[in-house]
This record gives structure tokens, C-alpha cells and sequence, in this order.
């Protein structure tokens, strides 16, 4: 049985880029720290979970 994974999406607080895990194919929390938005290169730290 295959383990479902919950892929969510965030948004960046900045540019309003959003990070969508399922279609990225990566989880938010997975990306390495000095990850920044491709957009407009802000932070980790400025995205926020949305549905």
C-alpha cells in the first residue's frame, strides 16, 4: 500500500509567487534553507501555508 503523501501549497508574502509541493515534486519544508522565491528572491522565511 502506498503512503499518501499531503502536498500543500505557499504562497510567498512578498510577490504572491506560489510554491505548489505536487507540482514541484518536492515538500516546502525539504528545500534547502538558502532556497529563495524563483520570482522575486525573498526567503523561506516570507512564505506562508495557504490551501
Amino acid at each position: 500500500k502506498k503512503k499518501v503523501l499531503i502536498m500543500g501549497k505557499y504562497e510567498c508574502t512578498a510577490c504572491g509567487y506560489v510554491y505548489d509541493e505536487e507540482k514541484e515534486g518536492t515538500k516546502f519544508d525539504d528545500l534547502p534553507d538558502d532556497w529563495t522565491c524563483p520570482v522575486c528572491g525573498v526567503g523561506k522565511d516570507m512564505f506562508e501555508k495557504i490551501d
